[in-house]
């Protein structure tokens, strides 16, 4: 049994998990074998298995729980509001407090004016309404033909039908018939592995703008191409911070074409890259904005989508003509979740917390930086409080090490963390740490020497079975 399995004897909580319980990004042959890791309480950036032991949140659990696993300030108001009003929603022009103060103050805080806030309960459900209401726009503007988005290739935007085929991973395409019609990818902004011989990183970004409108010509041009949606970081695609001067080639071109640029937000969003937003980390102008996650410091299920005038004009035009925006969902801007999302913003002004994660990004950033000279690292890339390391087997031609199934070094690196106690996320060998904002040095340190640990376990395992000889 290796170090993440659990004991299935009896009524365990292992044994009724894989009896009863189907999970999302779960090889299922593997889980009947080995069983969960189930966590059963936290504690600041830590949280502990149901056999006693404490692990550090390397990941903020999903890029997400920006204020860690305890806070209680938000049980509190979460307790009170489900006390004064439990549901309601916000169908056929009802409304509630909890909703109107919240779309008002994240207007408040957009990194460019936006005119309304809509609800959802997730980032795949916020980024497949940015898909519906791109449509209904160029509807409403006679303009039905002009209806393609273009993401880009390992960018993630979530999972629902939509959302899975913005998203440019093949994990999320295979055996799902996606993606759909009408959706494109383009070139990955990630230097290291896609800049060629003898170009530098400006001619990089000159290239991937000079690709995107070769692409935009080929698929029908303005008449036909209508959005672009990025995130200002690449998340799940391996933490990928494009080159200077990127966003300002590739909006420009959009510019050109008349096409809407859509900032995906979930996981940059509330200061994970140095800014309240990556857009401002990034100089992004976007039309519409999504985010997620640190909303409510994942604390309850929320999203929420930004537009400017210029798309709410629209839509409003089209919801007159046809008699209502026939989207939405019964727990859109739910008053729960939305109180609990309030709270959180409060609690990031009082404590600063952007700005410590701003104190403490270049402290994240040496801790990355250290893993440049170890003899299994060929990138090691950060911004803000997100970074990621990427393993190789050789630096000079940056070649993956061949041991029998993609990403496998990295899998190697995430076991052994996992019995350090550290949560990281391996994606394919490319390592990403992405911790809680309240962080504080001396726990920064903690984790990164037991990434270290890792790193020189997952050496020695190598060099012992004659896989590295570097």
């Amino acid at each position: 049994m290796n170090d993440v399995s659990r004991s299935f004897r009896g009524n365990s909580n292992a044994s009724r998990d894989i009896a009863h319980h189907l999970h999302p990004y779960t090889n299922f042959k593997k889980h009947e074998q080995t069983g969960p890791l189930t966590i059963v309480r936290g504690r600041g950036v830590y949280v502990m298995d149901d056999d006693g032991k404490e692990y550090i949140e390397g990941m903020a659990g999903l890029w997400s729980a920006a204020l860690g696993f305890s806070n209680e300030r938000l049980a509190t108001v979460a307790y009170e509001q489900m006390k004064q009003l439990p549901f309601y929603h916000a169908f056929n022009q009802r409304s509630h407090e909890p909703a109107i103060n919240l779309a008002e103050k994240l207007k408040s805080m957009a990194p460019v004016e936006m005119s309304k806030v809509f609800f959802a309960n997730s980032g795949s459900e916020a980024n497949d309404t940015v898909v519906k209401m791109v449509w209904y726009m160029n509807n409403a503007l006679g303009r039905p033909q002009k209806k393609k988005i273009i993401s880009r290739t390992k960018g993630y935007h979530g999972v629902t039908v939509a959302s899975a085929s913005l998203t440019g991973l093949p994990a999320n395409h295979r055996s799902f018939d996606l993606p759909i019609q009408g959706v494109l990818h383009t070139t990955c902004p990630h230097f290291y592995r896609f800049g060629v011989e003898g170009e530098t990183e400006e001619q990089f970004a000159t290239r991937c703008a000079e690709e995107l409108e070769a692409l935009i010509i080929k698929e029908g041009g303005a008449d036909q191409v209508a959005a672009m949606i990025c995130e200002p970081v690449m998340g799940a695609g391996g933490v990928i911070v494009p080159p200077k001067g990127y966003y300002e080639k590739i909006q420009a071109v959009c510019s050109k074409y008349d096409m809407l640029f859509v900032a995906d937000e979930v996981i940059c969003g509330f200061g994970r890259t140095g800014n309240v937003w990556g857009s401002q980390t990034m100089n992004i102008k976007p039309d519409i904005l999504t985010c997620a996650k640190a909303l409510s410091a994942s604390f309850l299920p929320i999203s929420a989508v930004m537009v400017s005038e210029k798309v709410y004009q629209a839509l409003m035009s089209e919801s007159d003509k046809i008699g209502t925006w026939g989207h939405g969902f019964t727990y859109s801007g739910h008053p729960v979740a939305a109180a609990v999302a309030l709270e959180a913003q409060k609690i990031y002004d009082e404590t600063d917390l952007f700005g410590h994660a701003k104190r403490m990004s270049p402290v994240f950033t040496q801790h990355v930086q250290s893993f440049a000279d170890h003899p299994l690292v060929g990138e090691a890339m950060s911004i803000g409080m997100m970074g990621a390391i990427e393993i190789v087997a050789d630096k000079k031609t940056k070649a993956p090490f061949e041991l029998g199934a993609p990403g496998a070094a990295g899998l190697r690196v995430y076991n052994h963390a996992v019995a350090r106690g550290l949560f990281i996320r391996n994606m394919g060998d490319r390592v990403a740490i992405c911790p809680p904002l309240v962080i504080n040095e001396t726990e920064l340190g903690d984790l990164f020497g037991r990434l270290r640990q890792a790193f020189d376990a997952t050496l020695a395992d190598l060099k012992s079975e004659g896989l590295f000889k570097g």
